[in-house]
């Protein structure tokens, strides 16, 4: 037998943070908690993207239906089972279904005693670093984002672009973190001539590659920027779950998954083989989350080319700890506890 709750939790953010899309000062994410006959909990959360149809509120209201067929099952380990039960319960809601997922995956690894890393096996010395996210803003203010973060050690960098002064924001963050890596997101923003003009300016400056350089229903555009462009391109808004890796196979270098966006860890891995069988790098991206979802997207890490694992520490106070990440260093070998590591502090 299987109990289940789940509360919304309103966190705000360390600093207001800017995409091109507008800005955000407060995550509302919803936690999710399964608990079998002998007390052992799992925990999983939602954090919900408007972009892409869904709230705190359509959250809460979809998990009932949800979490009773959990219950219905009432076996944490037959994974497998509900989620396509889940799937066929609500179709879309793809974050309410990832918490359900994450708390069930973090509740039967705790009931075998291991990381969720070792439960499918991987090894947690193939992990990628994670980059740290510096928001738009206005110049100064990214000047000074930039600088704390190389301060404090972080190697690579995701710079939030898609505004009339892109390049003045790259040129600055070049010149306050030298030698680090730089990765840019444009969030749609740009047209497939500009984003053609803007990797050629990139490149000059040491960029490694671009997210999303156009909008995501443009699919002739991408393929414009991945024929013409002079950097590796990512596709995220264009890449929601593994049914859209074949449409963008031939037009991107790298699928930036989320969990969010997939609907379960079980999604994920099959969005990264799907990934991997056309010849795609694969990035694990994050919304603005607690560490009780974050945590789950490190135990992907060794499947990873490339990470983007930073959503928990842009909050002011995250309620949750997870998987120790040293200046973007995923460390699962420092991982002292089992299942996804998610705990309150």
């Amino acid at each position: 037998m299987l109990a289940t709750e789940f509360e919304r939790v309103s966190m705000p953010l360390a600093e207001p943070f800017g995409i091109a899309r507008g800005v955000q000062t407060e995550a509302e994410n919803v936690v999710v908690r399964i608990e079998d006959e002998g007390g052992m909990t799992g925990v999983g959360a939602a954090a919900p993207s408007s972009h892409y149809g869904e709230t705190a509120d359509t959250v809460e209201a979809v998990l009932p239906d949800l979490l009773s067929v959990v219950e219905q099952v009432g076996d944490a380990h037959a994974i497998d089972r509900i989620e396509r039960r889940l799937a066929e319960t609500v179709r879309r809601n793809p974050a309410a279904r990832t918490a359900v997922s994450i708390a069930l995956h973090d509740l039967a690894a705790k009931r075998l005693g291991v990381p969720l890393y070792r439960l499918w096996g991987l090894d947690p010395s193939k992990t990628p670093t994670s980059s740290y996210t510096v928001g738009l803003d206005d110049l100064d203010t990214m000047r000074e984002k930039t600088a704390e973060a190389y301060e404090a050690g972080y190697d690579v960098l995701k710079v939030k672009l898609g505004t009339d002064r892109d390049r003045a924001i790259v040129e600055a963050v070049r010149d306050e973190a030298p030698g680090v890596t730089i990765r840019v997101d444009a969030n749609e923003a740009w047209t497939p001539r500009e984003a053609v003009e803007m990797t050629e300016f990139l490149a000059d400056h040491g960029v490694e590659f671009v997210e999303q350089p156009v909008p995501a229903e443009d699919r002739e555009g991408l393929k414009f920027v991945y024929d013409h462009g002079a950097l590796p391109i990512a596709a995220d808004e264009s890449c929601i779950t593994a049914d859209d890796i074949p449409k963008v196979a031939d037009r991107v270098d790298i699928a930036n998954l989320k969990l969010m966006k997939c609907g379960g860890l079980t999604e994920a891995k099959r969005a990264v083989h799907a990934a991997r069988a056309h010849g795609l790098e694969v990035m694990l991206g994050c919304m603005i989350e607690t560490n009780a979802a974050i945590a789950a997207g490190c135990h992907l890490a060794p499947l990873l080319d490339y990470a983007d694992l930073d959503g928990s520490l842009l909050l002011a106070d995250d309620p949750y700890e997870g998987v120790p990440m040293p200046n973007g260093e995923i460390d699962l070998d420092a991982l002292d506890r089992p299942g996804t590591g998610a705990q309150r502090r």
